[in-house]
Order: C-alpha cells, then structure tokens, then sequence
C-alpha cells in the first residue's frame, strides 16, 4: 500500500509490475498515515484534512469507494490503530477543542460513532500506539509529550515530557514490555 503528498493511495502486488487498485487518486489530501488490520481484509488512510476513510481490500473494481469515511479530527488526522477486531479504530491528531486522541466505533452511523474523546496535547497528537495485552494507547504530541490511555476504563493513565520537540514515532516491544519514542529533533 502506497501513499503520497498528492493524496493518492495504491495497493501493490510483489510480483505484478502494475498497481491492483487505486483507492484515491492525486488531488486529495496529503496522506499521514495507513495500514491494514491485523486479519488484512481491510485498509485504513489518514489524512492531513482530518479524515479517516477505511476498504475492504478485495476489491475488484480499479477506483472502489471507501465503505467509512469520517472527519475524526477537524484540523489533521496523523495516525490511528485499528483495535480488537477492527470493529474499534483510536485516532490521533489535532482538533480544535483539543480532543487529540479519539476512540471511534466503526459499526454504527458516523453521528453516533465517537465513543471516547481524551482531551491532550495541547497542540495536537502526532503519533499513536495501541497495545493490546494490556488494552493501551500510547499517544504522542507535538510539544514532545507523551499519554499514556487505559481504554477500559477511558482514562489518562500518565502524561510525562519524554522530547524538547514533536514525537514523530511510536514503537512497541512485542512483549509490551517497553515502549520507544523518537522525535523531530
């Protein structure tokens, strides 16, 4: 899966020379982020307008249309996780009431879908990183803050200063034992 600042996303094969299928042309908004879900059925594409547009990755038209679509934030999206069974997708970014970091439910109506909103990050939510075992986000902020979210119990667990500038990068030991930020500087 490919993105680019032209806001065109393409799925390739290793083997075929030519792209499967276009999911957006050039023309749309930059993408920040995308991924598939972990069963790889489906693919999910942020962007810098806000937005969060997921497909069923069998396709077999060459332009199929995104089955959700949402602005999740009203500034930028920079990054999400599909979480359980990708029925639940966080989202970072950066909105305008603060609510950085969002918990959206993909089975009901786009109006009914927020389920949880953390308000953080003053400047907006650069990175995310969900853990599973131990049902975490971790989020990062434009200032170099670092959140720390328990998404059972939809509370801020920590929030500490890890970086002088944005946190870029997110990662995760498999055991999630650890977790590794990196940053703009």
């Amino acid at each position: 899966l490919t993105g680019a600042q032209d806001g065109s996303v393409r799925m390739f094969e290793w083997t075929r020379p030519q792209q499967l299928v276009c999911f957006r042309q050039a023309g749309n908004a930059r993408v920040t982020r995308m991924y598939f879900n972990s069963q790889g059925n489906k693919c999910g594409v942020a962007d810098g307008e806000g937005f969060l547009s997921i497909w069923q990755v069998n396709q077999t038209t060459s332009n199929p249309k995104p089955y959700l679509s949402w602005q999740c934030h009203s500034k930028t999206t920079s990054d999400f996780a599909f979480i359980t069974s990708s029925s639940l997708v966080a989202t970072s970014g950066q909105s305008n009431d603060n609510r950085n970091v969002c918990l959206w439910d993909t089975l009901v109506s786009s109006g009914n879908s927020l389920v949880h909103a953390f308000t953080c990050h003053d400047h907006g939510a650069t990175a995310l990183q969900y853990a599973p075992k131990h049902q975490l986000l971790i989020s990062g902020g434009r200032k170099g803050y670092i959140c720390i979210f328990d998404i059972r119990q939809m509370q801020t667990l920590y929030t500490f200063q890890a970086h002088e500038s944005a946190v870029k990068a997110l990662a995760l030991d498999p055991s999630e034992d650890y977790f590794v930020t990196g940053s703009a500087e």
